[in-house]
């Protein structure tokens, strides 16, 4: 048997991780990383020069993961695929999308809790989904200056994914 492997990318968050709702109603984290760089010198010293960056993106269970466990700054090492596609502007973009992320424990202190984890139902909405639906609301009352009397979470679900 093969062992199965994947592109890899660590570096650090740029961006808080921002959540948005695909067509299909999943949830979607997207951040901006960026890894740094260096240029070994002849002296067998290192330059600093500047990041490089890139978009990640991850999807369904994995986006509420990641966007309840990354800030800005935080250390990270992803796996997944890097994609290109075409901007809403026509020029072509790479993203990282990433299936699996974590903290990177060389640069990152923390501790492990190896309780087994609770398996959600399909149907149960998780606090993740819950904090995501909160922020969408949030915004959507801020580009909104006068949002309608009552917005339920459903409403606020489908019109995210409209836009």
């Amino acid at each position: 048997m093969t062992i199965r492997t994947k592109q890899s990318l660590s570096g650090f968050v740029a961006t808080d991780p921002e959540p948005t709702f695909t067509r299909n109603g999943d949830v979607r984290v997207y951040m901006r990383v960026g890894q740094p760089q260096a240029r070994f010198e002849q002296d067998g010293t290192f330059t600093q020069l500047e990041p490089e960056y890139t978009d990640l993106v991850m999807f369904r269970r994995s986006a509420e993961l990641a966007h309840e466990q990354f800030r800005k700054g935080d250390n990270f090492i992803a796996e997944g695929e890097t994609l290109t596609y075409t901007g809403s502007d026509g020029t072509e973009r790479e993203q990282f999308v990433a299936s699996r992320i974590g903290h990177d424990n060389n640069l990152t202190r923390y501790t492990v809790d190896r309780t087994p984890p609770e398996r959600d139902t399909p149907h149960r909405e998780t606090p993740a989904r819950e904090q995501v639906q909160q922020a969408l609301a949030e915004r959507e009352a801020q580009l909104d200056p006068e949002p309608p009397a009552a917005t339920s979470a459903a409403s606020v679900q489908r019109d995210a994914v409209a836009r």
